[in-house]
């Protein structure tokens, strides 16, 4: 009776996770027609969003956020990646076992922090940093990747920490035993072990980044701008649609729906792309 509850239940879930994916982008879906009826493809490429006057219903493009959307995470991924998983070997095979404890609190402390905060302490603080030694204004791509990174660093060290901890012990001995130092170690057993861990925590990441907004709303700079430098302000789909979604109206309203189910759609198959890919892959 215990077994076939659970059995059910456990089927439920699952297919309640699969109806709740499809039942946002069937929404996302219909809420865009109007917008994609009105611009189709050239909606990908238009850098221009302007609401009209009147009965006029403007023109809208989600080229600028697009790209200021894969910019910043392309910048985040880049610079949290490394350390993340500096941490996490620092953490597992060469702190000692008062270092670690402390640190591995501290660590998922910091994901702990409203991302708002995150927002304020960039735009206050590090900003001015930012604007002192690489010039602009302060606010920016660079100034959004930047926090943004600091915010999925934690992410994903704690669970290449947890994966690489997995790694049984008599693989290590052995290892030691035949001579191997302990970069061998690390780079020939522990790595390829925790493997799915490693990249498990990369797609967690990324999906956080894609979809980041009050942070990266403080920092980015909110405005409909081309960065011809790292340093330029421009925007990202979650920011604008969380700055104009309040005050959005018949076409534009549409048009921020189009927007949500492009990186909906984005995220899908990024997402599902590294998985299949990398997790499909057997460890060599």
């Amino acid at each position: 009776m215990g077994g076939k509850l659970f059995r059910n239940f456990s089927f439920f879930s699952a297919t309640l996770s699969f109806f709740l994916l499809v039942g946002i982008f069937a929404i996302l879906f219909h809420y865009a027609q109007e917008s994609m009826h009105t611009f189709g493809f050239d909606f990908l490429w238009t850098e221009k969003w302007e609401p009209g006057e009147d009965d006029e219903g403007g023109i809208f493009g989600g080229y600028i956020p697009m790209v200021g959307t894969l910019l910043s995470t392309i910048i985040a991924m880049v610079l949290a990646t490394p350390l993340a998983m500096g941490i996490a070997i620092f953490l597992t095979e060469i702190a000692s076992v008062n270092v670690a404890k402390p640190v591995s609190i501290a660590i998922e402390l910091l994901a702990a922090i409203p991302s708002i905060i995150y927002g304020m302490w960039g735009l206050f603080y590090f900003a001015p940093i930012v604007q002192a030694t690489f010039g602009g204004n302060g606010v920016g791509l660079l100034t959004a990747g930047i926090v943004l990174a600091i915010m999925i660093i934690p992410f994903m060290a704690a669970i290449t920490r947890d994966s690489m901890n997995t790694t049984p012990s008599v693989l290590k001995e052995s290892a030691y035993a035949m001579g191997a130092t302990k970069f061998e170690v690390i780079k020939d057993v522990i790595m390829p072990y925790s493997k799915g861990g490693i990249i498990g925590s990369i797609i967690l990441a990324l999906g956080r980044a894609l979809g980041e907004t009050m942070a990266v709303a403080f920092l980015i700079g909110s405005v409909m701008h081309l960065p011809s430098k790292i340093t330029d302000p421009t925007t990202s789909i979650p920011v604008l649609l969380a700055n104009n979604f309040a005050e959005a109206e018949d076409l534009e309203m549409s048009s921020m729906y189009f927007l949500a189910l492009i990186l909906f759609v984005v995220s899908f198959i990024i997402i599902s792309a590294a998985k299949f890919y990398f997790l499909g892959r057997k460890v060599k």
